[in-house]
């Protein structure tokens, strides 16, 4: 088969994808038209960094029609999809990514995109942010503001705002009602299993699972652990979080504790070196890692790799390390995403929502070009609220309204 055969197929299996989302996705295909008709983003750069799947293309789309020259990279090496980089680069948008890339082309990836100097940012984890602000500081007067997808971006996101070093505003897409509350929660708690079982092909049902962090994706993940017949611990540092837990039904316990009998661990924090060393020391014989954080940080893989005396692929995406107390510990997907690295990522109806979130609020920045003086933005409540009751409407759900008595009720200062 000739390249050129080979690089038709992967862009229509690519398009196939893409539209099976589109079917699925009420709120972005009605954005789509809306855009088309009025340009909100006519004249506008957009250089987007997100997990580069057949959700995020639909969005890249929808963006596109409103006017955009969309600069497309993706938010981490493992998750981009090559079909779907292809069938948007043969619908004439420009692509750089693609599936494994190595850190320094990872790198030249957010640099190409950047260099393009957009006027728009969404970014997912902050790498787009980070590099404008550190090697690109020149580009910065021709961005109006940004958009942050996800938890670990907006920690990057304070604290460079706490120093001062934040120089455009952005908005926090992931504070959104509409995003944390489903994305989270049900898009990572459903993704997460869906790449552990098929890259497994193991049963949960009576295991020991361990989720870290209880944050809305680690009750999302424990929720469907629970689902799946586990037994679930969760280990914290919030001892708030850590009451939610127990009160949920989950035993609660430090890690080195759990470690001790947990048969699958799932990380879901943001943090770095939340198992680490002594915690895989005492692991049992078959223990199975994954990460749903960001950042490949959160398991120490690179004292894991140097300690282990074996290292052999058992099945794709599942690595094994047998250490030198003999027990093979196996980590999925290199550490890094389980569900976009080893699986298609959120459901396309969560991520409906979610990309929803997003396009609205760059159409906010554009619309407030100028006019924001804060760099740390919340979603506007009126965008949160109206994706909510297009969404619901597109359920074929109603509620109720207040009345005029009982908002002026609501309003008393005196009840």
């Amino acid at each position: 088969m000739s390249s050129e055969i080979r690089d038709i197929n992967l862009a229509e299996s690519g398009e196939r994808k893409i539209e099976w989302v589109k079917k699925n996705c009420d709120l972005l295909r009605m954005l789509e038209e809306e855009f088309s008709r009025t340009k909100p983003f006519s004249g506008k750069k957009i250089a987007l960094s997100v997990h580069l799947e057949a959700k995020t293309a639909y969005l890249c789309r929808v963006l596109a029609a409103g006017g955009a020259q969309m600069y497309i990279t993706g938010s981490n090496p493992l998750s981009t999809q090559d079909d779907v980089a292809a069938a948007l680069v043969k619908g004439g948008l420009e692509v750089h990514a693609w599936y494994d890339a190595k850190e320094d082309e990872y790198n030249s990836h957010i640099r190409a995109v950047l260099t393009q100097g957009p006027n728009i940012i969404i970014d997912d984890g902050g790498d787009l942010v980070h590099m404008m602000h550190t090697e690109l500081r020149d580009l910065i007067p021709g961005v109006i503001g940004g958009c942050e997808e996800t938890t670990t971006g907006i920690i990057r996101l304070m604290a460079m705002d706490r120093a001062g070093d934040l120089k455009f505003p952005m908005v926090l897409v992931n504070n959104a009602d509409c995003k944390h509350l489903f994305d989270n929660r049900y898009g990572t708690g459903q993704s997460v299993w869906d790449g552990i079982c098929r890259t497994t092909n193991l049963i949960v049902a009576g295991k020991v699972v361990v989720v870290a962090g209880y944050g809305w994706c680690g009750k999302g993940v424990s929720m469907r652990a629970k689902g799946l017949g586990a037994r679930v611990i969760v280990t914290e540092v919030d001892p708030v979080k850590a009451i939610e837990a127990v009160m949920d039904g989950f035993d609660v316990m430090p890690m080195n504790e759990a470690a001790k009998i947990g048969d699958f661990f799932v990380t879901v924090t943001g943090c770095d070196k939340v198992i680490d060393m002594d915690d895989l020391a005492v692991m049992k014989d078959g223990a199975i890692l994954c990460n749903a954080g960001h950042f490949d940080c959160e398991i120490n893989m690179a004292e894991l790799k140097k300690t282990a005396v074996e290292i052999k692929e058992m099945r794709k995406n599942v690595m094994g390390y047998r250490l030198p107390t003999g027990q093979w510990i196996y980590v999925l997907a290199e550490g890094r995403l389980v569900n976009l690295a080893a699986g298609d990522g959120h459901p396309a109806e969560i991520m409906d929502m979610s990309f929803a979130i997003q396009a609205l609020s760059a159409k906010y920045l554009v619309e407030h070009e100028g006019e924001l003086d804060k760099m740390i933005i919340d979603v506007p409540k009126e965008v949160d609220k109206n994706v909510a009751s297009m969404k619901l409407a597109f359920m074929g759900k109603k509620i109720d309204t207040l009345t005029q008595e009982q908002v002026a009720y609501l309003n008393k200062s005196v009840i």
